[in-house]
């Protein structure tokens, strides 16, 4: 029988799948390995600058891998981009991402050329000084907006300004200034703070990258009662993510919470016993433990028990019938023993006192009695304090003579 050493995409964890981990949005394809998948159809996912992606036909037929620098088709020109994903996986992105005609869907031209490559270093080179001259433009319009970014064209034709404006602007002016201060065709697209910090990236209080910068594309909304579901308090600092929105991690968990806290009884339910009556004080959802207490306001005599004997004591009082406590199998409550302090010894202070009155006496005595320790772990550490020299107070001190000034001795 001979057997097969697996090396590199053999055992199933293929590099071609991951490729470029520098780009946003980055990924998995995790049938790059599988025979005939490139050749399954000639779509492609390239991606441009920050969260920009596009899809296109290979019309031309060429041997495209993750990671290739590639001229697609644009209006007007083309632009340069790099394909981030082939074969099947492509279809099930672009019914991710919406796209319903097929007229958004144009061709790749080429493989980039070392050209088409110093084009487009010399457009990303200006993308920072536009951005920094059009806030100014905007500023002298008296525009309520705020331009994030700025992003060129491969061949540099063409420029998209990224802004965020919470009211609707008219900027035709100020795409007439523009486009007379860059030379450049001109489009305007709107984002929110979310999509403004997955282009921009960076690293959330988990200590991961941000969400909307590794693999989240469409953004739901966030409300506080996902918060409240899994009583986390609400505080805004916390709450709030790099964008100073809510964060979307909130909506992760939400529904499991909902379903769990299905279980668990209304706080508005008074559970009845002998002894007195209860009122909901905390619940812990995941556990399944509540927390009862004999005061609706304030927590007093509280009792800890499970949702399952929650509903058997409501079960029982719907019936007209009071179980002795809340303790499973209907137990009597022990009542508590409070204790009295004259049972102790009145004396057991002075024991102590006085075991450090003899510990002092010991040390200023020379060669006196050794202090007794129980502790065997303390054993070798009092030996070798024992066996030091004692120091002895009584003892005259023999200071060396005084030296005059003249170098004599007194």
């Amino acid at each position: 029988m001979k057997f097969k050493v697996s090396k590199g995409c053999d055992h199933g964890l293929c590099c071609r799948a991951y490729g470029r981990q520098d780009r946003q949005l980055n990924t998995c394809d995790w049938l790059a390995d599988v025979p005939g998948n490139a050749e399954s159809t000639d779509l492609v996912e390239v991606q441009f600058k920050n969260t920009r992606k596009g899809y296109y036909h290979n019309v031309n037929g060429l041997d495209l891998k993750k990671g290739d620098v590639v001229a697609v088709e644009a209006t007007p020109g083309h632009d340069i981009g790099i394909v981030t994903l082939t074969g099947r996986l492509v279809k099930l992105q672009i019914k991710k991402a919406n796209l319903k005609s097929a007229d958004d869907i144009k061709r790749i031209y080429r493989i980039a050329k070392p050209v088409d490559i110093e084009k487009y270093e010399e457009a990303k080179a200006r993308e920072h000084d536009t951005m920094i001259q059009s806030r100014q433009i905007a500023k002298n319009l008296n525009l309520q907006m705020k331009i994030g970014d700025v992003e060129y064209q491969g061949d540099g034709n063409k420029a998209i300004f990224y802004y965020i404006a919470d009211e609707r602007v008219d900027f035709r002016q100020l795409i007439k200034d523009l486009a007379a201060a860059f030379h450049v065709r001109i489009e305007m697209k709107q984002i929110g703070a979310r999509q403004e910090a997955g282009r921009i990236g960076g690293t959330g209080p988990c200590g991961r990258e941000l969400c909307c910068a590794t693999w989240m594309k469409n953004f739901v909304s966030v409300s506080t009662n996902a918060a409240r579901f899994q009583d986390i308090s609400l505080n805004p600092q916390k709450l709030a993510g790099m964008c100073a929105k809510l964060k979307c991690c909130l909506n992760y968990e939400v529904d499991g919470y909902v379903e769990a806290g299905k279980k668990v009884p209304s706080r508005d339910i008074i559970l009845q016993t002998m002894d007195n009556d209860y009122h909901l004080f905390k619940s812990d959802i995941l556990t399944g433990m509540i927390t009862y207490s004999t005061d609706k306001n304030m927590a007093a005599n509280m009792e800890t028990i499970t949702t399952k004997r929650a509903k058997e004591v409501i079960d029982m009082n719907k019936r007209g019938e009071k179980p002795l406590s809340l303790l499973e199998n209907d137990k009597a409550k022990a009542p508590k023993r409070h204790k009295d302090l004259l049972e102790d010894d009145i004396n057991r202070f002075d024991n102590s006192k006085r075991k450090k009155k003899n510990k002092n006496k010991n040390r200023n005595i020379p060669n006196g009695p050794k202090p007794q320790d129980n502790n065997a772990g303390t054993e070798n550490i009092d030996n070798k304090n024992n066996n030091r020299p004692q120091r002895n107070n009584n003892r005259r001190r023999n200071y060396p003579p005084k030296v005059e000034n003249n170098g004599k001795e007194g």
